[in-house]
């Protein structure tokens, strides 16, 4: 069966474009059959992905207002094995129209109802807020990925974040899991960056996943090329963090054939020290 991951975190710029992008590239890359859902305004999955925004007939606007289906609104094979629904700026509308219906919270899922099982696995980016657009993707998720800066305020935020899903698991969607937390933006020149590694995996052991994403100029350069890092620069730090958070992904989600490829490939990976900053 499908599992539905929503990536999420109520706190913008930690990553949660870049980690949508790139687990779902590495899980493809692999084998797995994936769709990624830009349900963020700003389009930034979408742009990121090599997508004109002005060219989309149909978005993920259409399918969560209910004009159109999964089928109608996917481009498919983005990259190979990868299909995406890309976002416009007239989703930011979708807000307002939501609000007026009965079940508000439950139009994604109702939507997608009908193609999930096509799919090992779909990937919703969500927006930097616990608006509508949000709640909806947490009320279709089976599981939730929390990327967090490794920086002050990690921990204050990932707490917030924690009891906003607690909320959504009493009133919405009883059975979303944490998949994981996931930590961005690493910095090992810095005490600091270190000290929030160390206090995630205290507070929240068996949460947190084992790969860390590094600060990389390669992986804010790829989105300008409209690539992903597996394409951009597959043997880059920031790629090789990507590719073994994607193992630990692959097994919690209990895709069990290509976590098995996916580690083989690491391990089977010469990692030099000094390859992409």
């Amino acid at each position: 069966m499908t599992r539905i991951v929503a990536v999420a975190n109520q706190k913008g710029g930690v990553g949660k474009t870049t980690t949508t992008a790139n687990v779902a590239a590495w899980l493809a890359a692999q084998g797995a059959n994936v769709l990624v859902i830009d349900l963020d305004p700003q389009g930034n999955l979408t742009s990121s992905l090599g997508v004109d925004r002005a060219t989309l007939e149909a978005s993920s606007y259409e399918l969560l207002v209910g004009e159109a289906t999964v089928a109608e609104v996917t481009l498919p094979e983005v990259r190979p094995g990868l299909d995406l629904i890309a976002a416009r700026p007239d989703l930011a509308g979708a807000e307002v129209e939501l609000a007026q219906l009965d079940h508000k919270e439950s139009q994604l899922q109702r939507s997608m109802a009908a193609q999930a099982d096509f799919y090992d696995v779909i990937l919703i980016d969500c927006p930097p807020s616990l608006g509508l657009l949000t709640i909806n993707a947490l009320s279709a998720a089976d599981d939730v990925i929390i990327p967090i800066q490794c920086e002050y305020l990690a921990l204050e935020g990932l707490m917030q974040m924690m009891e906003s899903i607690g909320l959504i698991r009493r009133r919405v969607n009883p059975n979303l899991a944490v998949l994981g937390v996931v930590m961005t933006m690493f910095d090992a020149r810095t005490r600091l960056a270190s000290d929030v590694v160390e206090n995630v995996r205290s507070h929240f052991t068996g949460h947190s996943f084992g790969a860390i994403i590094p600060r990389s100029v390669r992986l804010a350069e790829a989105p300008s090329y409209g690539q992903t890092i597996v394409d951009y620069a597959p043997e880059s730090s920031g790629a090789l963090a990507y590719r073994e958070l994607s193992h630990e992904v692959a097994e919690r989600l209990g895709l069990a054939g290509h976590a098995e490829q996916l580690s083989a490939s690491y391990e089977d990976q010469t990692v030099s020290t000094g390859n992409g900053v």
